[in-house]
């Protein structure tokens, strides 16, 4: 079989099988972290970063390669999570940006595409590491940048460039020690070979599931049963494209989903820059009407009386109550002032969340270890916050990238990402802040004393490793550190009190210990004493911080 060219159908079906291969191999992908903690997510990250931008894809009808790029860049973009799902975002758009301008793709198309991909994605990173996701991309490209001259059938170049970055991948280890370690190779290079291989299946014709979940198809309708339809709750099928005046924010659009919920089920909402498809189920259509009228014009309106009920009173009802909705909304959002300067912070656990409120932060982001916010997370925190300059404290080294990807797509506010790696960093952040100061001396303030910071984590190991010299069998203790791990054993106090010894030093002044949701505070304080026993001159703080995973979360300043 020899074919030299695709088309924007084959390729939007490429697209969506490397999505859905990456998908089914995430928890496999997940089991490659180096560190034997769910520290980052990798297959999860990606995978949720690829499924965002093929949600946009599925809901295309036959779209141009213009259309199709747009709607992979965006969508990845939006959707990146962790340091891995936004390399691959770039990644993806750098690719789109060559592919956009064409019609068809053919071998020196796609060789031009990969190099530009790498090319972006190394921009993208300020100290890029040979050993991971990007040394896997730039290996596929060098080998398509050689097929150029070798072949004209995809298949034969696609085949090759595979093979070549499985074999980069399967050096990684040999780049990274910690990998070499561990026995493991690279997992975002692993995530992007799964991305690889199941467009390559596709092309090839192999059968694949396209369906996409939570995606429109055709028309948006969503088909019931019989059975289903019996037990209706809500009887009107209601869809209609809204033809923006323009572009939804993500605030709006979440505030868009979250009406349609309030009114009914059945909901299928996607959008792009200039229109909305919408589906829903309600007992109310004027409800979604009047509201999709405050964003644009209506187009392609179809209602069904799904249990041939005739309550023609509703739409007048609906009209009435969705007008009174929209009065209030405006009201509340016209009683908030503008402010110079306002917070946004990632956090886990409900003690965190309440500590950083308690220091003036505006708007939490629930993410963390286990589960990183995306760039569309940050931006619609960043709609949400009614401020000139809006700081970012990502509390961990896996979100400070999507961070800034998100600062350089907001134009009317100046957003300043303070990269803290920890909860703690981004307590004494808070802690430094001076209202009287500039939003430029408040962050070099706050970045001198975010150095002064060292953090200790305490979990256990999900299995048998070998980290930083140390034997780690699964279930045991370990304490943490910021760039190793501090101690290892089988009993949590004991483990804890080594990890505090490593990070005290002649000049520390202050722990704060933060005890998690599978910690008590009787615990906490007994190895508080401890310390203050040992180390006199330390000040000991408690603190309830109820995040999952991690016993104790401890700061020594």
């Amino acid at each position: 079989m020899e074919i030299t060219s695709i088309n924007t159908e084959v390729l939007s079906k490429m697209f969506l099988a490397g999505a859905k291969n990456l998908d089914a191999k995430k928890e496999w992908i997940n089991e490659l972290n180096v560190f034997p903690v769910p520290d980052g997510d990798t297959g999860t990250n990606m995978s949720m970063t690829i499924m965002s931008a093929a949600r946009e894809v599925s809901a295309l009808e036959n779209p141009t390669m213009a259309q199709l790029s747009k709607a992979i860049s965006s969508g990845s973009l939006r959707g990146a999570r962790g340091n891995s799902g936004v390399i691959l975002s770039q990644l993806f758009r750098g690719f789109c940006k060559v592919i956009a301008s064409y019609d068809e793709v053919t071998v020196s198309v796609l060789s031009d595409a990969f190099q530009k991909a790498v090319e972006t994605a190394y921009k993208a990173v300020m100290k890029p590491k040979e050993g991971t996701i990007l040394t896997v991309a730039k290996g596929a490209a060098d080998k398509a940048l050689e097929m150029v001259d070798e072949t004209e059938d995809l298949v034969v170049f696609c085949d090759e460039v595979i093979k070549h970055a499985d074999y980069v991948l399967s050096q990684t280890p040999e780049m990274l020690p910690v990998l070499k370690q561990a026995g493991v190779v690279d997992s975002g290079g692993q995530g992007l070979m799964q991305v690889l291989k199941g467009a390559y299946d596709s092309l090839l014709g192999k059968e694949i599931d396209y369906e996409i979940e939570d995606a429109s198809k055709g028309s948006g309708v969503v088909k019931i049963s019989a059975e289903t339809e019996k037990e209706i709750k809500f009887g009107y099928c209601t869809e209609f494209i809204i033809v923006l005046n323009k572009p939804l924010t993500e605030a709006e659009e979440h505030e868009y989903k979250a009406f349609l919920e309030s009114i009914g089920d059945s909901i299928v909402v996607v959008a792009d820059d200039e229109i909305v498809k919408t589906h829903v189920h309600t007992n109310d259509p004027g409800l979604a009407i009047q509201k999709a009228l405050t964003h644009g014009s209506l187009s392609k309106i179809k209602i069904d009386n799904m249990r041939e009920e005739h309550q023609e009173k509703l739409i007048k009802d609906a009209e009435k109550l969705a007008a009174q909705q929209k009065a209030e909304e405006e009201e509340a959002e016209a009683d908030e002032p503008r402010k110079d300067m306002g917070f946004i912070s990632v956090s886990i656990g409900e003690g965190m969340n309440e500590i950083f409120k308690g220091l003036g932060v505006d708007y939490i982001i629930e993410g963390g270890q286990t589960m990183n916010p995306s760039t569309e997370d940050m931006l619609s925190a960043i709609d949400h916050v009614n401020a000139d300059h809006i700081f970012i404290l990502p509390n961990n080294k896996n979100i400070i990238m999507a961070a800034n990807q998100a600062a350089t797509l907001v134009e009317d506010k100046d957003i300043i990402v303070l990269p803290t790696k920890t909860i703690p960093q981004g307590i004494v952040a808070m802690v430094n802040y001076i209202p009287d100061y500039s939003p430029e001396e408040n962050k070099e303030t706050m970045l001198a004393e975010i150095g002064n910071v060292k953090t200790g984590q305490v979990t256990y190991a999900v299995r048998d490793t070998e980290i930083d010299g140390k034997t780690i069998k699964q279930d045991d203790y370990m304490g943490i550190g910021d760039s190793s791990i501090l101690s290892v054993g089988q009993d949590l106090k004991a483990t804890t009190l080594e990890m505090v010894d490593a990070m005290v030093d002649e000049d520390s002044a202050i722990v704060s210990i933060y005890y998690g949701t599978d910690a008590s505070e009787e615990a906490a304080e007994e190895i508080g004493a401890v310390i203050e026993e040992k180390y006199p001159d330390v000040e000991v703080e408690i603190n309830a911080g109820g995040q999952p995973i991690y016993y104790y979360v401890i700061s020594v300043e």
